[in-house]
């Protein structure tokens, strides 16, 4: 376990407390990077919010190639948003692509819950989504985002408004990185 930079938490809880994340685009590429850059600023990443120019990969996961990335992120970006399913493949898309060296998952889910609030008026209950069964369906979601539907469909909440399952979500996104929230 790696211990938290408490930077990037604060910064995290800074987004939702100022009311910012009502001003940033959903389910863009630009909206996607605004979060990213909230989320490091101030020096964490010097790269903060620019997509990569670089192939990356977890594990032996290779995301996608740099030289295709901007374009695919242009397609992610058309993909419907009409029914939980739709947002659930366009969320495995942008995880495929990974625009960022660092911080994607962290972004992704709070850009994911954008999507799910603005479309379909629901959050997701992170601190209910178990991380080895989350980060099993997120590693198979490529070939079938089946797995993934059910686990976070499951845990849909209407509560979008409600702070304590805003932030304990936060805390479980970082625990699902590797960190530990103190």
């Amino acid at each position: 376990m790696k211990h938290i930079d408490k930077q990037s938490l604060e910064n995290t809880y800074a987004l939702f407390d100022t009311d910012d994340i009502n001003v940033i685009e959903v389910g863009t590429t630009k909206g996607l990077q605004e979060i990213y850059h909230y989320l490091f600023w101030g020096g964490l990443y010097p790269f903060s919010g620019e997509i990569r120019e670089l192939n990356i990969s977890k594990g032996n996961f290779r995301f996608a190639n740099s030289l295709y990335l901007k374009e695919a992120l242009v397609k992610i970006e058309m993909m419907s948003e009409d029914k939980f399913e739709d947002i659930i493949a366009k969320y495995v898309e942008m995880n495929i692509a990974h625009p960022f060296m660092e911080g994607n998952g962290r972004s992704m889910r709070i850009w994911l819950d954008m999507i799910l609030k603005k479309q379909l008026k629901k959050l997701i209950n992170w601190q209910f989504v178990d991380k080895e069964r989350y980060l099993q369906a997120i590693e198979r979601s490529p070939i079938n985002d089946l797995e993934l539907r059910v686990l976070l469909g499951e845990n849909l909440t209407d509560k979008i408004h409600n702070r304590e399952i805003i932030f304990k979500g936060i805390e479980q996104s970082y625990y699902y990185e590797g960190y530990v929230v103190e």
